[in-house]
């Protein structure tokens, strides 16, 4: 037997052969079908229930830019605003007691968060809507001085139930982000001789609103849809609006369907807003920043631009 050796070593050596490609057969998921077109199933049963069912579905359209209900939205929007300014006021203060060395200060803010987590937002509206029948007037001495029921307005009913809740929560979430910054930057601020309130304000509360700012976002969402109960109160709100046009057209449900479409379209815009304010604060702690959908969306429909000189 001989071997041809010209064939197998030297410069014009033949390279051996590699190994076969291997050919990946890609693992089926039966399951997923399956689930997908369950779900299909039942989202096509329920449209076709609301179908069949007897709603005006033109009282919609009809009713969606009435002037009571864009005064509902706008009485919506406004106390949601002036409730939030209340609840991070409150929340920051009630924050900063709540981390301080003084027992008494530490043990009141523990007291109120207690206190208002506690209890249901709908109980503390009705409470101060019908203290009236506790006292008589309110007297401030020579400040002011009137009614129990003409100075506790529905507004002020509203403003005193959210807004005071809401600082209970935002308590919470601004002693977290309080909390995760840390202590090197207050000891190094205080080397400097920054007192402990410039401290704060310049050095701390900045670090702490990444952490701060997401979870905010979600309560001033929240806040948009718990207006909804001081209808009960009767403050005119969208959902109060919507329910009164509805017992007076005779149709409930259509209203229902129009406020819930109304908040959905607040809430949404609100979400684009909380984005980008995450967006913002989020560029000392990541060094290249995610695209936007804007950007997302330009990258996909537009065509790349190519380099000049360069050719496909």
């Amino acid at each position: 037997m001989t071997v041809d050796v010209s064939k197998t070593d030297g410069p014009d050596a033949t390279p051996p052969a590699g190994p076969e490609a291997i050919k990946a057969i890609p693992v089926r998921h039966p399951g997923r079908y399956v689930s997908a077109a369950v779900a299909l199933a039942l989202l096509g049963a329920v449209v076709y229930a609301f179908a069949q069912g007897n709603i005006n579905w033109g009282a919609i359209p009809e009713y969606f830019f009435d002037d009571r209900i864009l005064k509902g939205v706008w009485n919506t929007l406004l106390l949601t605003v002036l409730s939030m300014a209340i609840g991070i006021a409150g929340g920051i203060l009630l924050a900063v007691m709540r981390l301080s060395k003084n027992p008494v200060t530490s043990s009141i803010a523990w007291f109120y968060i207690w206190f208002f987590r506690g209890t249901p937002v709908l109980v503390q509206l009705f409470v101060w809507f019908n203290l009236g029948l506790v006292f008589e007037y309110i007297n401030l001495g020579p400040v002011y001085k009137d009614y129990w029921s003409s100075f506790m307005t529905p507004l002020l009913t509203a403003l005193l139930g959210l807004g005071l809740n809401e600082a209970a929560y935002m308590a919470e979430i601004c002693r977290a982000g309080l909390l995760s910054v840390d202590e090197g930057q207050t000891e190094a601020s205080h080397a400097l001789g920054m007192s402990q309130a410039k401290t704060l304000r310049r050095i701390v509360i900045p670090q702490a609103m990444r952490v701060i700012v997401p979870p905010t976002g979600n309560e001033v969402i929240n806040m948009l849809k718990t207006t909804s109960l001081v209808s009960a109160v009767q403050f005119a709100d969208l959902f109060k609006q919507a329910q009164d046009i509805g017992q007076g057209a005779g149709s409930t449900v259509e209203m229902y369907f129009l406020a819930a479409a109304w908040y959905l379209i607040m809430t949404s815009i609100l979400s684009v807003g909380q984005y980008y304010v995450e967006r913002y604060y989020a560029r000392g702690s990541s060094r290249t920043l995610p695209p936007t959908p804007l950007q997302r969306f330009k990258a996909a429909v537009l065509p790349t631009r190519r380099p000049k000189g360069v050719t496909a």
